[in-house]
């Protein structure tokens, strides 16, 4: 019993001197990369230059074939001005009143009665459910669809991907700096607890709890990241409603017609979750949802309806 319980003792020590051998391997393999592009690289000004460009030009492809992916998911229809002259003449002069080109309007069946913008003001894409038209007066689509293009004006969606672009290149960046300290720091921890003869214990080993705080770090960097792109696409719904509400002149109608499509909507999913009207009532899922609370917006909505001529 003791020669098997020695045994036993004798081949994990063995698993995780292999295990501290192969980690070690890798972070000297990742110090031999760094090494190499350290050598090679330009100066710190022309190298940070290259890193934001790459990270912009990933932006870019990102939104444009991401654009491309979902509008063909959604099997949308371009409406005819023929079939619609009284919106098409509506959006003729929103078009006169705000910075933006003839957008492209699509219909769609959405899983829930709502409308989204894509692209910029040059060259965008407003896409409505069908429902809309039937379930929203003249004045309140006129409105939804000036919410629409302010958000074009601002090119809102293409600047928060740029700038999760930006920070997935960094963070990928601070991960090949510092994964030959971190991948040895791992094998350390891992061979301890082999040879402990727990290996499930290797996160309470002295070097596991160091990794775990490194760790820590970064998904609260992360999260702080993630945080403030959040913060500012519900800041920029605010703006798009204050646009819509200037241009037209009818910010109740824009809030009745945020009613309405809260009122029609289902949860929704996937995709189309971040384009969405929708309310949260949950205060940590406000913190991370794209859109502020529909009742916020409509409550902002029917304030400046009751008081027009004070100034914002």
């Amino acid at each position: 019993m003791c020669a098997r319980r020695t045994g036993t003792r004798l081949l994990m020590t063995t698993v995780g001197l292999l295990l501290l051998l192969w980690y070690l391997g890798l972070g000297a393999v990742s110090y031999w990369a760094l090494s190499v592009l350290w050598l090679s690289a330009p100066g710190p000004a022309e190298t940070a230059f290259l890193i934001l460009t790459v990270a912009l030009f990933g932006g870019y492809l990102s939104y444009r074939l991401g654009t491309r992916q979902l509008l063909s998911s959604l099997e949308a229809v371009e409406l005819p001005r023929s079939h619609a002259p009284g919106f098409y003449r509506r959006l003729d002069g929103l078009e006169s009143r705000m910075g933006v080109e003839s957008p492209t309007v699509l219909i769609a069946r959405l899983p829930t009665p709502n409308a989204f913008a894509l692209g910029s003001k040059r060259n965008g894409v407003v896409v409505l459910d069908r429902s809309l038209f039937r379930l929203l007066s003249v004045d309140e689509l006129e409105a939804l669809v000036a919410h629409e293009l302010a958000h074009l004006e601002g090119y809102d969606a293409f600047v928060q991907t740029l700038a999760y672009s930006v920070f997935r290149t960094v963070a990928g960046l601070v991960f090949l700096l510092l994964a030959p300290l971190l991948l040895p720091i791992g094998g350390i921890a891992r061979a301890v607890a082999w040879a402990r003869g727990d290996p499930a214990s290797w996160s309470r080993t002295a070097f596991g709890r160091l990794l775990g705080l490194v760790e820590g770090t970064v998904v609260i960097c992360f999260l702080l990241v993630t945080l403030a792109v959040r913060a500012h696409s519900r800041r920029r719904e605010y703006a798009a409603d204050d646009r819509a509400a200037a241009v037209t002149g009818r910010p109740a109608a824009l809030a009745r017609a945020l009613l309405t499509i809260q009122r029609a909507a289902a949860p929704s999913s996937g995709l189309l979750s971040t384009l969405y009207v929708h309310t949260e009532e949950d205060k940590w899922t406000r913190l991370l949802s794209t859109h502020p609370s529909t009742d916020d917006r409509i409550e902002r909505l029917l304030e400046r309806a009751r008081t027009p001529n004070r100034r914002r």
